[in-house]
């Protein structure tokens, strides 16, 4: 079940915040737990023996920690061994006995297929936020399961993030308090990230998927067609974010950011400090600085940034591209934190935009095309593309004109202009009334276009 699908939005979540509202209060992390996990297995029952697993096995971890200290790195070991032999199971050991068998041909081992649980990446990441952090004291044990249950399984942020530390939730665990204005914010929220999804990211999947399938596209097309994809992805995954952080203002949580107008960037490293920034922080804390970040000289802080973003890209897949795809950018910052990031401070700003923009648009094309099904070799077809042949077919160009509006209206979403548009109308009267139909009309036009259209992958199921 996704966030935009018809049976969520008119079925699941009405009669979970119906449920929940009525509830005494105490009983309402009971109930979100039960939510969660029907929420969950709603396509695969049994993944929610997998998670009722990892729930068990991290909160009897935490418990032993705090009640034997002595030895509580050997516990802390344990449970981080167990959450990632889980992940590699799951997600990695198809790819693992594959290149097995390729580097020794005589050793002829069983492939292994099993089904990638939806989104084990997310909550093994978070699970171990809490080991580690109970493991460093840097935050308090949690006796109540059903509260940890809550906070591993929480339906808003399950599959796809943003990845919620712990820490950063433990007091509203036990603590929330839910209000007229919280909710009205995770509705507001709920439907800048379903907009963004509905009506930016699958129309814009959509162009590049036509376009990548025209022979003799021209050089022009293959470009829009590569920033169209780099705009799906944006939108598809902030707004799957935005309205994981609505889901949670109505419940009354509180998630950090996750998405920063990240295109708006004049170096990579700013753009990385502006996109999927959860997954950036999880891994500056709990993987950067416990190797040394850059206390450690040069040299290690080189190659520390190096396993960081070769791990990064490997969460995301199961593949060698996205190995490479971590690699690029992981050379990209090194580069950039030795020679270049002062050289681009002082450059117009229309040139560091078009130098962070094109270097991020090749990284999508690295992380499109999965090795696994013959991506390299799409790749390397798709790259000459870029620069040689027409400069567009007819048809491309028929395509092009009926989703120019469309792209128009993407790039501007792209940029705070109309954040700041909004930010300066919102306090004039009469705006909450404006505000009110705004939201029933988006709601009404994205109803219809999920209804009308069959088109609405999610790209990040498969994380």
């Amino acid at each position: 079940m996704v966030f935009s699908s018809l049976i969520f939005m008119f079925v699941f979540l009405p009669a979970v915040l119906l449920i929940y509202y009525i509830l005494p209060r105490k009983f309402r992390n009971a109930f979100l737990l039960l939510a969660d996990l029907v929420f969950y297995g709603w396509g695969e029952p049994v993944l929610i023996l997998l998670m009722i697993f990892s729930v068990v096995i991290n909160y009897i971890a935490g418990i032993l920690m705090e009640k034997a200290p002595s030895r509580k790195k050997a516990i802390l070991i344990i449970s981080v061994i167990t959450d990632l032999g889980m992940l590699a199971f799951f997600k990695y050991a198809g790819f693992i006995t594959d290149n097995l068998n390729i580097i020794i041909p005589f050793a002829n081992i069983p492939k292994i297929t099993v089904p990638l649980p939806v989104g084990i990446s997310f909550y093994t990441f978070q699970i171990m936020s809490y080991t580690i952090d109970v493991y460093r004291e840097k935050t308090s044990v949690q006796h109540n399961i059903i509260s940890f249950g809550t906070y591993v399984s929480l339906f808003p942020q399950l599959i796809a993030g943003p990845i919620v530390r712990y820490s950063d939730v433990d007091s509203q665990l036990s603590g929330r308090k839910e209000t007229p204005e919280l909710f009205a914010k995770g509705v507001r929220l709920f439907m800048l990230g379903l907009v963004k999804k509905v009506l930016f990211a699958n129309p814009m999947g959509l162009l590049w998927d036509t376009l990548r399938d025209i022979p003799d596209r021209g050089v022009l097309a293959s470009w829009i067609g590569i920033i169209a994809f780099s705009l799906q992805i944006y939108f598809d995954f902030s707004g799957y974010s935005d309205m994981a952080r609505g889901l949670g203002n109505m419940l009354g949580f509180e998630f950090l950011k996750n998405f920063d107008y990240p295109y708006i960037s004049k170096s990579i490293t700013e753009f990385w400090r502006r996109w999927h920034i959860s997954l950036g922080t999880w891994f500056r804390e709990y993987v950067y600085i416990p190797l040394g970040g850059n206390r450690k000289g040069k040299v290690r802080m080189i190659i520390n940034l190096l396993i960081v973003w070769m791990l990064t890209g490997f969460w995301h897949g199961a593949s060698w591209n996205f190995l490479l795809w971590g690699l690029y950018f992981g050379i990209i910052l090194v580069i950039e934190k030795i020679f270049l990031l002062k050289k681009l401070e002082k450059l117009p700003a229309v040139f560091s935009h078009l130098y962070s923009l094109v270097l991020i648009i090749f990284g999508w094309l690295l992380f499109y095309f999965d090795s696994g099904n013959g991506g390299f070799t799409a790749l390397a077809e798709y790259v000459p593309n870029l620069f040689t042949g027409g400069l567009i077919s007819n048809d491309s160009l028929h395509i092009f004109i009926s989703y120019l509006p469309s792209l128009i209206i993407a790039f501007i979403a792209c940029t705070p202009l109309i954040r700041k548009i909004y930010d300066k109308l919102s306090g004039r009267k009469g705006f909450v009334i404006f505000e009110c139909a705004a939201v029933i009309i988006l709601l009404i036009v994205c109803t219809a276009s999920l209804v009308s259209e069959e088109y609405n992958p999610f790209l990040y199921f498969k994380f």
